[in-house]
């Protein structure tokens, strides 16, 4: 089990360092072709869901391979469960908004997506805290 929750935070990691350093270093009119959800949202708080995304990716992955404070995975992962409610929120929220079935499909997607992930950090959480900590 040790290496199934290996290999989910290694997954997380890499999936929440690419959203977050694409939020951190690109500009929101940039983002919004591919997070249609950025429109409302000020700069300022996007640039700071980036960096608790980097964070928790850091997260996940240093103190397991430094053995220096490991108690910061799972609670990088209880983080990202936080983190993934809002995104479910945020998509559920905005599919109402839209005209078209593909639009407000788009946004059942990114909902079903943040849902996924939210599992999985709960399951790295839930591993890490629990039965199979570092």
């Amino acid at each position: 089990m040790n290496l199934v929750l290996g290999i989910i935070q290694i997954l997380l990691a890499v999936v929440f360092l690419g959203a977050g350093l694409a939020k951190l270093t690109q500009p929101k009119e940039k983002l919004r072709d591919r997070m249609g959800w950025v429109d409302p949202v000020p700069p300022t708080q996007v640039k700071a869901l980036g960096t608790v995304e980097v964070l928790a990716a850091l997260g996940l992955v240093l103190p397991p391979l430094t053995g220096i404070a490991t108690v910061l995975t799972p609670l990088a992962a209880v983080g990202l469960v936080i983190v993934m409610t809002g995104g479910i929120l945020v998509h559920l929220r905005d599919r109402k908004k839209y005209d078209s079935a593909a639009e407000r499909r788009r946004e059942v997607q990114g909902a079903i997506a943040c849902a996924v992930l939210l599992i999985l950090a709960a399951v790295v959480a839930w591993g890490r805290f629990g039965p199979y900590s570092l």
